[in-house]
């Protein structure tokens, strides 16, 4: 059995038997985790544990933990700070700003893979202007030149470790002030403009060979009238022709309110994958999912599954290993030396 191109998630803390039905569906590629699913690190081991074991190849296990506001496990992890702490040190000193965040980067990664993740979705490439308050402190900067190198940085940690990354927002959620889960933002600049600004750090990262991107749920009107998640010119054009981008596309949850515009669930899974997504998040909808997971039974993309595969976590150490090792060590020094305090979670 094949990876599905569908990302779900699950309600609780271990597996029930609709969980079980529908995670062996053959549209199912994959599930993200969320904090209403954590509760200790043994836990989660032994909940991703049951979810890898259902089927071969096992499903791809995902979740949020950017660090600061989103970040789905705290009890037991390291609390990371936002992605500005790291721009914040860099302005200071670039040396020590791009060595933390790479530190940071491998903690993040080496912790999860401890209890099973195969990958978070981070880091966040998306440049603050100081308008957009769901992306805030979530971005390294408002440079882009920074926010690339930073973001690197961020994922060179994260391979160091033996976990893909998979950088958000493209082509870039800084530039506008709505929340697209619960609004459609639109975003009025030229692509010219984009190009040479907020695109930049996907530009440097695509080059990089970042494994995996999530393109934003916004609308850049001058450019195409379809949010980028959902937009062929955006996916294709853009970030397949122009960026040479050879990487997976997930989209972003298909239950936010700025993906309404593309229909019901099922129009929303089949136009974001035409479009170039290789993976679609249903989340916090279940009625939903499973009308995606329905239309999509017979969806077959070799290419795509191509793509998903190599996104599996490797290197994978225990939590005696992890802590024993002189670089988790490095990390939390590093991280403590520029943390300026925490933040308040935030849902999303």
């Amino acid at each position: 059995m094949s990876h599905g191109p569908v990302m779900l998630d699950i309600e609780g803390l271990a597996l029930d038997a609709e969980d079980r039905k529908i995670l062996q569906h053959p549209a199912t590629g994959g599930v993200i985790l969320f904090a209403r699913n954590y509760e200790s690190p043994a836990q989660v081991r032994e909940l991703i544990a049951d979810i890898h074991g259902l089927r071969r190849p096992g499903l791809l296990v995902s979740v949020d933990q950017e660090g600061g506001r989103v970040q789905r496990f705290r009890d037991g992890f390291t609390r990371l700070p936002p992605a500005r702490v790291y721009g914040e040190a860099y302005r200071h000193s670039s040396q020590q700003g791009l060595e933390t965040a790479r530190e940071a980067g491998w903690l993040m990664a080496a912790e999860l893979l401890s209890v099973g993740v195969d990958f978070s979705f981070a880091p966040v490439l998306d440049v603050d202007r100081g308008i957009s308050e769901v992306i805030g402190d979530r971005a390294f900067s408002g440079d882009p030149e920074i926010v690339a190198r930073l973001g690197q940085a961020w994922c060179h940690g994260a391979r160091d470790a033996g976990m893909a990354s998979i950088a958000k927002h493209f082509p870039g959620h800084g530039g506008v002030a709505a929340d697209s889960h619960h609004a459609i933002p639109v975003d009025g600049r030229e692509l010219e403009e984009i190009w040479l600004d907020d695109l930049i750090p996907f530009r440097r990262l695509a080059e990089a060979g970042v494994e995996g991107m999530m393109p934003a749920h916004v609308i850049y009107e001058r450019v195409d009238p379809q949010p980028a998640g959902f937009s062929r010119y955006w996916l294709q054009e853009i970030l397949r022709v122009r960026l040479g981008y050879t990487g997976a596309v997930f989209s972003d949850d298909l239950s936010m309110a700025a993906a309404h515009v593309a229909g019901g669930y099922a129009d929303r899974a089949q136009l974001a994958l035409e479009a170039g997504c290789d993976m679609v998040l249903v989340c916090n909808n279940r009625s939903g999912a499973i009308e995606v997971l329905e239309d999509l039974a017979d969806y077959a993309d070799p290419v795509a599954q191509a793509r998903l595969a190599r996104l599996h976590g490797r290197n994978r150490q225990t939590t005696v290993e992890l802590h024993e090792n002189p670089r988790w060590r490095k990390a939390l020094g590093l991280i403590g030396a520029v943390e300026e305090g925490g933040a308040l979670p935030l849902d999303l």
